[in-house]
């Protein structure tokens, strides 16, 4: 496989201005082969650091993406899943498509040791110098991916909701550390999302199984903001989820088609558990499938600029990494052509396309590919992306450091 030397040299640059690069190090690899203006261009002399300061991670992750092909770029908006078994069959698509991250899925009580190993090859498949995204979903109670040895059983999200802030920020920590045990530095969690008074007992996505941290909206803002802040302490990156909320809908994104809100607004108290969870910076938010009629009628939230430029960056000011729910198996989104799950998703600001089937790899990054070469305005929106997801990528190094 053909690497590309250029972004090769500005990893390698970028390491040693960091001081990440460790004394006697091997050249950073490549990410495969370049399509573009990479393979012809010189290293940067722009990533050099002024006497005074080095670069921002933010300025690293543009330089890297300068040099970046655009079916690099593409690929760092794309993150797939396998189970732990299925792990290992990760690496090819990562080298091949320049994934930006995966997730481990499913349920497995194979351990911790056992849960590295498998994610190891496809770690090794990223670059040198820009860590592989691996995520999975540990929440606690019901949703709890990894247990077995070296993971703790972690309690719903109501009885988290009973803590203390100290304590749960302190049990988040160690929660976090088995995870970083396991080569997992990104947990989709935690959920926001706040129950209204009159679907506590209806609730299928988050009530129903004990994922709430309470019906107090600035009361579970202040858990989640816990649950952030630990995680970061055991050096694992977060995600706060489902924005603008799943909290008063009677139907499931995963099983149900057309699943509306009729009560959430854009100045909807409930929206103040999600600003607390982004003010402890937890470098990720988890779109919603649901459309909040309120809000942008009839559009799901994770297509609506409305909602994830307008509401979420704009108003709430949050500047890391928008992700998408499964936009592969959701049954709310079987209605929209594969490839515009990706597209639609990036148009209205998002940055990160989570699609647990790996077979749609090839759909997803064609149709960015695609769109991107016909329109440059969402060539510049797919470049913004691939800055965010590659600073939480580098960011994800250093919290591992």
């Amino acid at each position: 496989m053909r690497r590309s030397g250029a972004l090769a040299a500005v990893l390698a640059a970028a390491m040693l201005l960091s001081g990440c690069a460790p004394s006697g190090s091997a050249p950073a690899r490549g990410v495969g082969p370049s399509t573009g203006a990479v393979a012809s261009a010189a290293p940067a002399a722009s990533a050099r650091p002024t006497p005074s300061r080095p670069p921002s991670i933010d300025e690293r992750a543009a330089e890297l993406v300068a040099h970046m092909s655009r079916s690099e770029r593409a690929g760092q908006l794309l993150m797939t899943a396998a189970t732990v078994s299925g792990l290992r069959g990760l690496a090819s698509p990562v080298r091949r498509y320049h994934l930006g991250g995966v997730m481990v899925r499913g349920r497995s009580a194979a351990g911790a040791s056992a849960v590295a190993s498998a994610l190891a090859p496809a770690r090794a498949a990223a670059p040198d110098g820009l860590p592989l995204l691996t995520a999975t979903d540990q929440e606690g109670g019901t949703v709890q991916v990894l247990t077995g040895p070296g993971f703790h059983r972690i309690p719903s999200a109501v009885e988290q909701g009973r803590r203390g802030h100290a304590a749960l920020r302190r049990d988040a920590a160690s929660w976090g550390r088995s995870l970083a045990r396991a080569g997992v530095r990104l947990d989709l969690g935690p959920v926001a999302d706040v129950p209204c008074a009159s679907t506590l007992h209806d609730n299928p996505p988050v009530a129903d199984l004990r994922r709430q941290y309470g019906s107090d909206p600035q009361a579970a803002g202040r858990h989640v903001a816990a649950f952030v802040r630990g995680m970061r302490d055991a050096g694992v990156q977060t995600t706060v989820k489902h924005f603008p909320g799943l909290g008063c809908v009677r139907q499931n994104t995963d099983t149900a088609a057309h699943v509306v809100d009729a009560v959430t607004t854009a100045s909807s108290p409930r929206l103040s558990a999600f600003r607390d969870g982004i003010a402890a910076d937890p470098g990720f938010v988890m779109m919603s499938s649901a459309s909040y009629s309120r809000i942008d009628r009839g559009v799901p939230a994770l297509f609506s600029r409305p909602i994830v430029t307008g509401l979420l960056r704009e108003r709430l000011g949050f500047h890391g990494v928008v992700m998408s729910d499964d936009v592969g198996g959701a049954v709310a989104l079987r209605g929209v052509p594969l490839g515009e799950r990706a597209t639609r998703f990036v148009a209205a600001g998002g940055d990160l396309v989570l699609d647990i089937v790996p077979a749609h790899l090839p759909v997803l990054h064609g149709a960015l590919m695609k769109k991107a070469a016909s329109d440059p305005a969402f060539d510049a929106r797919l470049t913004a992306a691939a800055e965010r997801v590659v600073a939480a990528r580098l960011r994800q190094g250093e919290l591992a450091r």
